[in-house]
């Protein structure tokens, strides 16, 4: 099993940044690839971007790319979505997941989500 904890969310004025974090334990975190999804209300759950094993490969969604930076510390067992040039449109609830295969169809683990507020 791996667990996950996310933190770092909250509220913020477009325009503004925000770090998320997701601390994991439980497994050896450097075998899984990790990435981070959320959820507007609303709206079905969607893929925001993926950081592989090593932190060297990344994937991310059209509508983040050049504004979100996801990253690793394999030494902290974290994984950290950077989020800048926030929209109110990136209101959502943020979520990490890990799974050993890169962008699996199914994510075998889940953390709980962070809250994500972006007033304009």
């Amino acid at each position: 099993q791996v667990q996950l904890v996310e933190s770092g969310g909250g509220l913020v004025q477009a325009g503004g940044s925000l770090r998320l974090s997701c601390a994991a334990s439980g497994r050896t975190f450097s075998n899984y690839a990790m990435a981070w999804f959320r959820q507007a209300p609303g709206k079905e759950r969607e893929f925001v971007g993926a950081v592989g094993w090593s932190g060297r490969l990344t994937r991310y969604t059209d509508s983040v790319k050049g504004r979100f930076t996801i990253s690793r510390d394999n030494a902290k067992n974290t994984v950290y979505l950077q989020m800048n040039s926030l929209k109110p449109e990136d209101t959502a609830v943020y979520y990490c997941a890990a799974d050993s295969k890169w962008l699996p169809s199914s994510y075998a683990y889940w953390g709980q989500g962070t809250q994500v507020t972006v007033s304009s």
